[in-house]
């Protein structure tokens, strides 16, 4: 019985201090501080009439005459008219300028395509001169080889022409009885392109008037060459126009 009368004064204690706590919630319970009281001060205001602003009366203007308008139309229009003139000018320059810059443009393009032009040909005839150089060196090489060749062939052929000479004139000599060793006449016999015998002239006497004649008239009884005849003609004339035979009782060389 004493152990439920102590249970219930707990609880009747504790519900007693919620209750407090709930009720110090809904009052809104504030602490006791010290409080202040700021007095405001007091500013005296007055009323302050203001000068009303005079307004600047607008000076009537003078009015002009039709003179006057007259005038400043002119001057309006003289002032527009040279600033076009101005303008035009200003143009105008620009556009000289322009022309001028592409002129000289062109006119140094020019400058350099005729130089490029100059060096080709320059280039080219010097090509061509160095093809041309080598061309006749080449030529002047064939020619003098081929030339050589000819001169070859001709002396050949001359050769043959003079054994024969050579034969005909021995075959037709007598050698006279006084004719010796050592002894020699040279003649030379003058001929025409049909192989004939037109002068014999003594070039070189042997001493012995008949060992001469012998050999003079041995030139005179082979009258022609016959033979000549089908002779080149350039031939003919560099070799054979005249020809000179010395006479030994050993041999005739030609």
């Amino acid at each position: 019985m004493g152990s439920f009368f102590s249970y219930s004064v707990a609880v009747l204690i504790s519900l007693a201090l919620h209750l407090g706590l709930v009720a110090v919630l809904f009052v809104g319970w504030q602490p006791e501080t010290a409080r202040v009281m700021i007095q405001p001060q007091y500013i005296e205001a007055k009323l302050v009439e203001l000068a009303p602003k005079k307004v600047a009366q607008a000076k009537a203007k003078p009015k002009k005459s039709k003179a006057d308008i007259a005038r400043q139309k002119r001057e309006a229009k003289k002032r527009k008219d040279k600033l076009a003139a101005q303008k035009k000018a200003q143009d105008k320059k620009r556009e000289q300028e322009r022309i001028a810059a592409l002129s000289e443009k062109k006119r140094l393009e020019a400058l350099r395509l005729a130089e490029e032009q100059r060096l080709r040909d320059e280039q080219e005839a010097a090509e061509e001169a160095e093809r041309k150089r080598i061309e006749t060196e080449f030529a002047e090489a064939l020619a003098a080889e081929q030339a050589e060749i000819n001169a070859q062939e001709d002396e050949r052929v001359a050769n043959s022409y003079r054994q024969l000479i050579q034969q005909r004139l021995s075959e037709n000599w007598s050698r006279p009885p006084s004719a010796r060793l050592g002894m020699e006449t040279l003649i030379r016999i003058r001929l025409v392109p049909t192989g004939r015998i037109v002068g014999v002239t003594i070039l070189t006497s042997s001493g012995d008037t008949a060992f001469d004649r012998s050999v003079e008239q041995a030139a005179l009884k082979v009258e022609q060459f016959v033979e000549l005849q089908g002779m080149k003609p350039d031939l003919f004339e560099r070799k054979f126009r005249q020809v000179d035979v010395a006479f030994s009782p050993e041999d005739l060389r030609l």
